[in-house]
């Protein structure tokens, strides 16, 4: 209930300075009395107690202008509020001088502080000075001792207060500056996982169009003379373009803005490169050495689809009576992969626009993301080669 409580005063500030005021008023006013001020001017007195006081309801807002407002009040109260033949009566409303330095300390800071709580000890010796030829030194001491004492207090409490607010004041920003950072990473990482799916649309798409292009054009060749080829070939653009599809629509759930669940699917790895080497429209020969099944998924994904896109290229590049060794080694540390085709060996204009785009830039992209390697490049004794070494740990 306290803690609700000061929560909502923190909320509205300008409710817990009224209290404040009304406080000082009350003691000031009611505890006084008439008895509290002989030989003073009512109008002097209601005066200075409205110069010391109205300021704290703006203290927060402006507490300099409120600060030096209720200075001014005190030095009024030195020339006009003396009892007798020359003592400086006191009054509960002197207590805004205190909350004025608090102020000032917590809400604009030390140096401030320091200058006006200077003022306050000058004015508190003015005041011992002026008042101790018609008192007795004790009491006079006393009382600018506890007035003293009394500043102190406030000093230290507006110090504690503001460097409680520079503390809140630093975590707000750093938690700002770490949600910033959290935006800017959420936006780094979706411009990556587009980038991401971008070069894998390229090798579904590039491969996929690039099979059912060979196979189509073999299978209107084969369709009078050689029925049961065009009918394989049939089925293989059917399987092809089924395959494409799935992954397409995998890849393309991804970019739904909806909050429905994307199509699950296994992606490709190593384990499925017979079955591409069955697929790609042109005779492949693979060997395969070491334990490649048992490759990391980043990695078996990668050198899939590293060998899909080195037998598209070859596909649309190499001739129709083209032929292709993939060649994958698992070593202890590596596992490199090359595939070697027996075309023209010159890159043809069209190749040399595939390997300046997505291609061949992916292709080396999704070797160096593992700390590999790739070249490519045509063959001595003619046609055209890829080459890449991949770690298996991280260096």
């Amino acid at each position: 209930m306290v803690r609700r409580l000061s929560l909502w005063i923190r909320a509205h500030p300008i409710i817990g300075d009224a209290s404040i005021a009304v406080f000082v008023l009350l003691f000031d006013y009611v505890f006084m009395g008439d008895t509290g001020r002989p030989g003073i001017a009512p109008i002097s007195w209601v005066g200075v107690g409205a110069l010391l006081v109205a300021p704290l309801l703006v203290r927060r807002r402006f507490p300099i202008g409120a600060a030096i407002v209720i200075a001014f009040g005190g030095v009024i109260q030195l020339l006009t509020h003396q009892v007798g033949t020359g003592i400086v009566q006191l009054r509960p409303a002197d207590l805004a001088l205190g909350f004025a330095l608090y102020t000032l300390v917590a809400y604009v800071g030390r140096k401030p502080g320091l200058i006006y709580g200077s003022v306050l000890v000058l004015g508190t010796i003015i005041w011992a000075l002026r008042s101790v030829r018609d008192a007795h030194i004790t009491v006079v001491g006393t009382f600018a001792f506890g007035g003293l004492m009394i500043f102190t207090i406030f000093f230290i409490a507006g110090e504690y207060y503001g460097a409680r607010r520079a503390y809140s004041a630093e975590v707000e920003r750093r938690l700002a500056l770490l949600e910033t950072e959290r935006d800017q990473q959420a936006r780094i990482a979706v411009a990556d996982e587009r980038a991401r799916i971008a070069r894998e649309l390229h090798d579904v798409v590039a491969h996929a169009v690039s099979v059912i292009i060979v196979q189509a054009d073999g299978a209107s060749y084969a369709i009078r003379n050689n029925p049961e080829l065009a009918e394989s070939a049939v089925e293989t653009i059917s399987t092809t373009g089924r395959t494409a599809l799935a992954e397409l629509r995998r890849l393309l759930g991804v970019l739904r803005e909806d909050d429905t669940e994307a199509e699950l699917a296994p992606q490709p790895d190593a384990t499925g490169l017979s079955r591409l080497a069955d697929q790609i429209g042109l005779p492949v020969r693979l060997q395969l050495s070491g334990d490649i099944d048992g490759l990391p998924a980043g990695i078996g994904l990668n050198l899939y689809r590293i060998i899909q896109e080195a037998l598209t290229n070859t596909l649309k590049h190499a001739g129709a009576s083209a032929t292709a060794l993939v060649t994958v080694c698992r070593g202890e540390d590596d596992v490199e992969v090359s595939i070697e085709d027996n075309g023209s060996g010159a890159p043809t204009a069209a190749f040399r626009e595939v390997s300046g785009g997505n291609g061949l830039i992916g292709m080396r992209e999704r070797a160096t993301m593992h700390g590999g390697e790739l070249e490519a490049g045509p063959r001595e004794s003619g046609g055209w080669q890829v080459h890449a070494s991949i770690p298996l740990q991280p260096s």
